[in-house]
């Protein structure tokens, strides 16, 4: 998502959520919405129902692929390829925003001559999507005032994910679909309040309100605020961290409402790192498996239980509010972090959420003019500079935050692995409705609708392998094997496996490939290749190898 920042700002969504009823031309790309994102998705369902025309670009036949006027089943990981194919059409038929392009972009050339390399003949071959698809597409994209684009993570979980957001940031701005209600380029965030935590400087290399931390500005700000030297060097990202792990160049680690061991790609590699630190501490309202590995585990309360602010994808702060009292040993995140710091040395004397608000927007410029009384029932939409601003629905109207919108020059690239003869199936992994992420497992009622992995498999591959559905395969890639039940469904395509990461009893992120895009080091999830073994082979191969 961080692409965006180039022309757009941080990675939320530059429109509102409540703009989408309203959209004439919805392009999903790299989004099961429905399942992953199921308010976005109803709201989707409203402007179809409103006469709204709806563009998909997915591997796999998702619920809204049923719904779309276009579906375009292109191959995993070759998105970038896609776009420009359309891009190729807009420019080839005049159908681009020429006002748009003079007026509010630079780079406009160097884009137009790069495009003339993805001919759709040449695109159709790389995507594996006709022709036809992709001329109707460019089409209907262009055909009204109102578009926007929707993406997930998709488009950013591949070694190319950066550039498959400015792909689309080019797509936007090509168009004249940016800076205007019910358009866009709209990021759906990955999970519950990842946008207030980016928001709050939860990365490596900015401060709140994303200032960098190699801004001298930005440093003499925030140590006058808190009274100690910072330092200017960019931190480990994710990746970094565990191999730094296991190299022992970082020591210790504290993790607070994640579960990496389940969540991040190459879980074995994440895994050594973490047997291989002096200490681990977990902070987290369920026993994760991340946790079984702590040396110390701090028990912290649940939305529920605690006052603050979380902020959506539509970059809107809104209020929590405690509902009941923390349960049992637990406290509020905020509490745990204060009574640590003052243990350690280092005074923290907030008296409240209320009170840390206060200093979020006195150094945030997003957040300057938010307050808990100005937030009310319904929150705002930062940017909010001063306390009288109502937030802003949409971004980028009139100009770009660095001025005029740059487009970039993206060509296709591969996927780090691709299937071969050893691991002839692509895995590509996301989510299902029943489930949020883990933390859903805990729900009697969730876990008896959906209690089990259900690999998806094509027919025509489950009747080559002798696979009949719902029998029990072994997966294997070249860092791992699970063991999961079989879903024989047309919704993916023939050489194609789905898995979701939600279950601990299959750890599908064994799989996953620790490949990562170059700019945000965001693991290639979408893409890797496989093989599969039914139960009896596998077994009579580990009987081989004694």
């Amino acid at each position: 998502m961080a692409g965006l920042a180039t022309s757009f700002g941080s990675g939320a969504m530059t429109n509102s959520i409540n703009e989408i009823p309203n959209v004439e031309v919805m392009f999903v790309i790299g989004s099961n919405t429905t399942e992953a994102h199921p308010i976005i998705g109803t709201k989707m369902k409203q402007a179809l129902a409103r006469g709204a025309k709806l563009i998909v670009a997915d591997p796999r036949e998702i619920e809204l692929a049923q719904d779309a006027h276009i579906w375009m089943r292109l191959k995993p990981g070759t998105d970038i390829a896609l776009i420009n194919g359309i891009m190729h059409i807009i420019l080839e038929n005049g159908w681009e925003d020429r006002a748009f392009i003079e007026e509010r972009t630079e780079g406009f050339e160097k884009l137009r001559e790069n495009i003339k390399n993805f001919p759709p003949e040449k695109v159709s071959k790389i995507t594996g999507v006709p022709v036809e698809l992709m001329e109707e597409a460019a089409r209907l994209y262009t055909s009204v005032d109102r578009a926007a684009i929707f993406y997930t993570l998709g488009i950013t979980e591949h070694v190319c994910g950066t550039d498959n957001v400015k792909s689309l940031a080019n797509l936007a701005m090509l168009t004249g679909n940016i800076g205007k209600e019910s358009s866009g380029v709209n990021p759906l965030r990955g999970q519950n309040n990842v946008q207030g935590a980016c928001d709050m400087g939860a990365l490596p290399n900015v401060y709140t309100g994303y200032q960098s931390v190699t801004n001298p500005e930005a440093q003499a700000k925030f140590e006058k605020a808190w009274g100690v030297p910072l330092s200017p060097e960019l931190g480990y990202m994710i990746p970094d961290m565990f191999d730094a792990a296991v190299n022992k160049e970082l020591k210790a680690m504290y993790i607070m409402g994640e579960d990496p061991l389940l969540t991040d790609a190459d879980a074995n590699h994440v895994q050594k790192g973490l047997e291989s630190l002096d200490f681990l501490v977990v902070q987290n309202i369920f026993m994760s498996e991340t946790a079984k590995f702590a040396d110390v585990i701090l028990p912290a309360a649940s939305y529920a239980e605690k006052d603050g602010t979380f902020t959506n994808t539509e970059r809107r702060v809104q209020r929590v509010r405690e509902a009941i009292k923390p349960i049992a040993n637990t406290k509020a995140d905020w509490e745990i972090i204060c009574q640590l710091a003052n243990r350690m040395g280092y005074p923290m004397t907030y008296n409240s959420p209320e009170e840390i608000m206060e200093e979020i927007a006195s150094l945030t410029p997003q957040y300057s003019g938010i307050n808990y009384e100005r937030l009310g029932n319904k929150g705002l939409q930062w940017p909010v500079p001063h306390a009288e601003h109502p937030g802003t629905k949409f971004l980028h109207e009139g100009k770009f935050t660095r001025g005029k919108g740059l487009f970039e020059v993206i060509d296709h690239q591969e996927a780090d692995e691709l299937p071969d003869e050893e691991y002839p199936f692509l895995l590509t992994t996301g989510r299902k409705l029943e489930h949020y992420n883990i933390t859903t497992r805990f729900s009697d009622a969730l876990e008896e609708h959906s209690p089990e992995e259900l690999a998806e498999l094509n027919p025509e591959d489950a009747k080559g392998l002798n696979i009949q559905d719902g029998d029990r395969i072994k997966v294997i890639s070249r860092r791992g094997e699970v063991e999961t039940k079989v879903w024989v469904t047309d919704r993916v395509p023939p050489g194609v496996i789905f898995m979701t990461f939600h279950y601990w009893e299959t750890p599908t992120n064994v799989l996953t490939n620790g490949a990562y895009d170059k700019v945000t080091k965001t693991y290639e999830y979408k893409v890797c290749g496989v093989r599969v073994e039914t139960l009896d082979e596998a077994e009579r191969a580990e009987q081989t190898a004694k």
